[in-house]
């Protein structure tokens, strides 16, 4: 049988690609990278980056280009037996590596180019990519024998299961409940756009009336606008008993097949001992090996800063808030009743709702908009392809140019629907390294999770969701516009993970500027940009219980920073003690005690952000002073916008990331910008 996926393509043959083509193709190029890595061990007496490390990289990517679409396709088409087969080669795959990374002799060949006189004549890129390379070796278990080698790569198989197993019950839980009505006075106060889309959810479902399920779109909408308070505690429970015992179908019966408790107690033993295994405390430390932050204390330290300095504000916010629902008759404000009247007070401060925005943000507008805004600060065109391979209709593809050469291409996947996992995020689908034809280029997936377009009305965002698009294009562009040619620091690859989110949360900034609304703009019927009116209400309303979204946000990142950090095998504290324990210390607003928040916590259970969750406000810390050289010397200056292309998008993970904020900047990274933007006073009282 031909399997497409062992075929020459320039890009992945989505619609020829079958669960069945799966399996076999992974394990045929494992074999043929395991046999031609032995090859060059036999073969090369002397190794240098043209006879050892280059074709290396070749197999690796060979394997990953296959690998990439299937993963892919398994986030955004979801099926049994695709889940099956992906199932089979994340184990697989996570075998082959853990046998690479622990192969003494590849360490020693790499060691010899580090030591010998050609290292020096190396590119910056390529010594860096040794770097790094020796780094993940010795962070591999290079240096163990013996059973503490076997244990190292069974522990590093089962958190691979343990990890797709997580996500995989999330998503099934979440798609496990709905709820149906058949009269839309059931669900007053939502907006037309929610009951439009509840009701295309309905017909879907081969339903009358409407139907609200747990997908983002449809689950903030009740959480927002619905009037009956029930209906909000209903939703908000069977959302945050996700993956939980507690968590319910939709005909009410139990989800609990899909708990995530034991899941997580496995894998936090089971990280806490790799990290052991391999001369660490405990698995915060480990990654931090990886990270710009240069310990544990370091990044409590940062984190309890921000959270003390965030504080007063978010009391604030809270007391504010609670006032305002027992003036509207709600006396006992609840985790259900908190989007409600967050949203009415916002409207009462500022006359402004997300509903009043989403009209003048059709998607199309903002990602034309988004294009122009993009190519004013780098000088890029970003051209629509007509014709291309899809995994499904609403997929769009583009190719960037840069005078007037290719220089990248992208897939757009950005609506909701079943069988595609929610949120949002960029992949790579091919990374720039340089071959034996010329440059291969970069190719990105982008992809969100928004309201799709229903009947004759398009897809409209709310001005979060614009903000959500801007911060996964700022990912794919810091992706996409390397000029690096060696795959393991190109683009994305090799970068710190704290310093991951600059590009991404950087470019969020320009969606709140008043030069770039009439960009991003234009009411679907009229065309008319977003009203001065409205505008002046959106900056004013921006910084509208900052307080309570940073203090959020630090719940978070300390519960997984210090999850990690404190972990006593001995005595294990349980999660929810230790989410408990931080809400103590940072949490304005305490959740009840039914909410399993941690079952559902993907970044850190299903994705690369263990440990690593505060990396979003680490990286805030350095878009916002980035930012801040644009808002002194123009945010489209055409010379600031070249210096950002030049010292951070262009050098990819190529260097280390303070030297190049640094060379960006003129100087380190300050708080204060950050701070600043969020609206939180630092000042002394006087």
């Amino acid at each position: 049988m031909a399997n497409p996926l062992l075929e020459e393509h320039d890009l992945p043959p989505f619609s020829a690609i079958e669960p069945e083509h799966v399996e076999p193709a992974i394990r045929q190029l494992i074999d043929e990278n395991r046999a031609h890595r032995e090859q060059l061990l036999a073969e090369v007496d002397t190794p240098t980056w043209d006879n050892f490390v280059a074709p290396l990289e070749a197999e690796d990517d060979r394997l990953e280009k296959v690998f990439s679409p299937i993963s892919h396709l398994n986030a955004v088409r979801n099926s049994d037996a695709l889940r099956e087969a992906y199932n089979t080669c994340v184990a697989l795959m996570t075998e082959y590596g853990t046998e690479v990374s622990q192969d003494r002799r590849l360490y020693d060949a790499f060691q010899a180019i580090a030591d010998s006189p050609e290292y020096d004549q190396l590119s910056q890129p390529q010594r860096q990519a040794i770097d790094h390379a020796l780094r993940d070796f010795r962070l591999g278990g290079v240096a163990l024998e013996g059973e503490a080698k076997q244990r190292y790569g069974e522990i590093k198989k089962r958190l691979s299961e343990l990890s797709t197993q997580f996500s995989n019950n999330v998503l099934d839980a979440t798609q496990a409940w709905y709820k149906h009505f058949t009269d839309a006075a059931d669900l007053e106060g939502l907006p037309k756009s929610a009951l439009e889309q509840a009701a295309q959810a309905a017909q879907q479902k081969e339903l009358d009336g409407y139907v609200i399920t747990l997908d983002i779109p449809s689950f903030l909408a009740v959480m927002t606008y619905a009037d009956d308070r029930a209906l909000r505690r209903e939703a908000y429970t069977a959302f945050v008993t996700r993956a939980a015992k507690e968590g319910k179908k939709a005909d009410g019966s139990s989800a609990a097949e899909w708990d995530n408790t034991a899941i997580i107690d496995e894998t936090l033993a089971l990280r806490h001992e790799l990290a052991q295994l391999i001369g660490f405390n405990n698995y915060a430390e480990r990654s931090l090996a990886t990270k710009m932050a240069d310990s544990t204390e370091q990044v409590l330290g940062f984190l309890t800063e921000l959270a003390e300095k965030s504080r007063p504000l978010a009391e604030q916010d809270v007391a504010q808030l609670k006032q305002f629902a027992e003036e509207q008759g709600c006396t006992d404000l609840q985790s259900w009743d908190v989007p409600y009247y967050s949203e009415k007070l916002r409207q009462a401060h500022y006359d402004l709702s997300q509903e009043d925005l989403r009209p003048y943000f059709p998607a199309e507008r903002v990602i034309t908009g988004l294009f122009d805004v993009v190519k004013r600060l780098y000088d890029i065109d970003i051209v629509p392809v007509a014709s291309f391979d899809s995994w499904h209709p609403d997929v769009r593809f583009y190719q960037i140019y840069k005078d007037g050469e290719q220089i990248a291409a992208f897939y757009f996947d950005i609506f909701a629907r079943e069988n595609k996992r929610g949120g949002a995020w960029m992949a790579d689908c091919r990374v720039r390294r340089q071959t034996d034809d010329g440059v291969q280029l970069p190719v990105a997936f982008l992809t969100c999770n928004f309201t799709p377009p229903v009947g004759d009305t398009p897809s409209l965002l709310t001005h979060d969701e614009v903000t959500t698009l801007f911060h996964e294009f700022g990912h794919g562009l810091h992706h996409m516009l390397t000029q690096v040619d060696v795959a393991n620091v190109s683009g994305i690859n090799g970068v710190a993970w704290d310093a991951v989110e600059l590009p991404s949360q950087f470019h969020e900034n320009w969606c709140w500027e008043p030069e770039v609304i009439p960009m991003i703009s234009g009411h679907y019927k009229t065309g008319e940009p977003l009203p001065q009116h409205l505008l002046d209400k959106l900056l004013a309303a921006k910084n509208f219980q900052s307080g309570m979204q940073m203090v959020r946000q630090l719940e978070f990142s300390l519960f997984d920073f210090r999850l990690h950090a404190e972990y006593d095998p001995q005595n294990p504290k349980s999660p929810q003690q230790l989410l408990d324990e931080v809400r103590d210390q940072v949490a304005v607003i305490k959740p009840p005690a039914f909410n399993k928040f941690q079952n559902s916590f993907g970044h850190i259970f299903a994705g690369g952000y263990a440990a690593g969750y505060y990396s979003y406000k680490w990286a805030e810390v350095l878009s916002a002073d980035a930012f801040s050289r644009f808002e002194d010397e123009g945010i489209f200056n055409r010379d600031t916008g070249e210096s950002f292309l030049k010292e951070i998008l262009h050098q990819g993970g190529s260097r280390p990331p303070m030297e190049l904020f640094v060379n960006f900047r003129g100087r380190e990274p300050s708080i204060e910008p950050l701070l600043r933007h969020a609206g939180i006073n630092t000042e002394e009282p006087a």
